[in-house]
């Protein structure tokens, strides 16, 4: 017992509940200042900002690294924005020392003086997501999701009338009849299916030339996300899953915003040959583990390329499910 009571204190776990007491903190101030219109319009003018113009996202490189920066009140003021930032931004989250940070479209500005006062370039999300790093994904996908969600919701479904957002973009509000709409998120099942020895990868039409990825689709209303997956597998290649094992979620914002629900899908090895359901798929085919592995290898080819068969790149949930089943050959 002494013993337990001894190591129970140790620097590393002192780390570790700092870390969870920081969290939590975070947690609860962004709750607050969600809910708090007041509190987030004074956060307003001590916060920092992740620009988008129409959507696409401001990139700085600096020296060899591509970056997302935030920027000040004080340089957006240099873009003459100060109403249009007070208005449109959102609360996306906010640092450690409880910094707010918020996302700004401004998309009204001219683009090529925004460019050159912020020192940085809107690229095509799709784009900066191939040279930003990983980290930085996550938080301009929630930022564009939030941003898009809000373009979409002017008015209200029920009765036509303009709807208001609070000041952190949390919600919006019909104030004719008091209805209260949140954003929200489409569930999406992807699921690499195996049969012991190889998997299962497809492609659609819309596809780049030669990428080949993990079966997706959404759910339907009333399902479980079992039984999307077992839809979904049925539906497009002909085929039973017989067991399914969870692996991971990722927000994906394309073409708007889904929450990517990421599973394992194993089908019988005498049960395994594939009924291509043509108006779902382009192709599908069985991959061994020694081609897979191959295909884990190639970067992300570029437009002029040809390259037979590669895989989505390493911040796509289809690429985790492809690494995680070559990894465990």
């Amino acid at each position: 017992m002494h013993f337990f009571l001894r190591n129970f204190n140790t620097p590393a776990l002192q780390l570790s509940c700092r870390m969870v007491s920081n969290y939590v903190n975070r947690i609860r101030h962004l709750s607050e200042l969600k809910e708090d219109d007041e509190a987030c319009h004074k956060a307003l003018s001590s916060g920092t900002f992740l620009l988008f113009h129409d959507l696409l996202p401001l990139v700085q490189k600096i020296e060899n690294k591509y970056t997302t920066p935030f920027v000040t009140a004080a340089e957006l003021k240099k873009l003459d924005l100060a109403e249009k930032w007070i208005e449109g931004s959102v609360l996306i989250d906010c640092t450690e020392s409880l910094v707010p940070q918020f996302a700004l479209d401004i998309g009204k500005s001219e683009k090529a003086q925004a460019e050159l006062l912020l020192k940085g370039k809107f690229l095509a999300f799709q784009k900066a997501c191939t040279i930003i790093d990983r980290n930085d994904i996550s938080l301009i996908s929630q930022a564009q999701a939030l941003l898009r969600w809000h373009s979409t919701h002017l008015y209200c479904s029920r009765t036509g009338k303009p709807t208001q957002k609070n000041v952190s973009g949390s919600k919006r509000v019909c104030g004719n009849a008091e209805i209260t709409y949140y954003p929200q998120m489409s569930p999406v099942v992807i699921m690499l299916v195996s049969d012991g020895a190889r998997c299962l990868l497809a492609r659609q039409k819309q596809f780049p030339p030669g990428m080949y990825s993990a079966l997706a689709g959404f759910c339907n209303i009333g399902e479980s996300v079992e039984d999307s997956v077992r839809r979904e597998v049925a539906e497009e290649v002909g085929l039973q899953v017989t067991s399914l094992v969870y692996s991971a979620s990722q927000h994906w914002p394309f073409p708007s915003s889904s929450l990517m629900i990421g599973y394992h899908a194993m089908v019988q090895p005498k049960q395994n040959k594939i009924q291509l359901n043509h108006s779902e798929l382009q192709d599908a085919r069985w991959f061994d583990a020694t081609e897979v592995a191959e295909a884990l290898k190639r970067k992300m080819p570029r437009k002029e390329e040809m390259v037979s068969f590669w895989i989505p790149p390493p911040w796509a949930l289809a690429h985790h499910l492809i690494k995680e089943w070559t990894q465990k050959q």
